[in-house]
């Protein structure tokens, strides 16, 4: 496991286009979240303790976003062949037993992760109603084994900011996470096999 921190991708950088089959064997597009208020996209897997420890309070946080009209969607970039608990059969076992509401894709080739510098599992975008970056980095500070409550503060305070139509105020903190396992000569250039500290 290599400890990794966000790319943190421009803020008003307009969301990479994305087609990709979910959980229920769908193909989701980005273009089906044009109505939404904001969308939250979320780089993420199941075999992650990172991803593991937030989880629930994720699944929370999705039920939370609907309600109130911004779109969610997780996507999982792993390279399945080395990391089989990541493939898709086990990720709709993983989306029922944790109760994800939201559409959790499977981005085989890793081409989606690469268009949205995803660095980091989780790894977090929140896109306002003309899907412009308005924020990118952390759930909260919470971590596995530090001892800090999961709250969502860093990323609920984005999400009521942008559907106020205010800017999410600053500093936006990097998410910090497992690397995205990328497919054996095929990693993208930004990505560091030595991690964060």
């Amino acid at each position: 496991m290599v400890k990794t921190a966000s790319t943190m991708l421009p803020l008003g950088t307009p969301a990479p286009d994305f087609s990709l089959l979910n959980v229920d064997s769908k193909t989701v597009s980005l273009a089906d979240f044009s109505d939404a208020k904001a969308l939250v996209v979320i780089f993420m897997c199941n075999h992650c303790p990172f991803v593991k420890h937030l989880a629930d309070a994720l699944a929370e946080f999705g039920r939370e976003c609907q309600a109130k009209g911004v779109a969610v969607v997780g996507i999982s970039s792993n390279d399945v062949a080395n990391y089989p608990d990541d493939s898709p059969e086990q990720m709709v076992h993983e989306a029922e037993n944790r109760g994800y509401t939201f559409p959790y894709l499977y981005d085989e080739d890793q081409s989606v992760a690469k268009a949205y510098k995803a660095a980091c599992t989780p790894d977090f975008y929140v896109f306002d109603a003309d899907q412009k970056l308005a924020y990118r980095g952390q759930f909260d500070a919470s971590r596995p084994g530090n001892d800090v409550a999961i709250t969502g503060d860093d990323l609920r305070k984005a999400v009521d900011a942008v559907v106020a139509g205010n800017d999410v105020p600053e500093p936006q903190m990097p998410s910090i996470g497992c690397n995205i396992k990328w497919i054996a000569g095929k990693e993208p250039e930004y990505f560091n096999p030595a991690g964060t500290a």
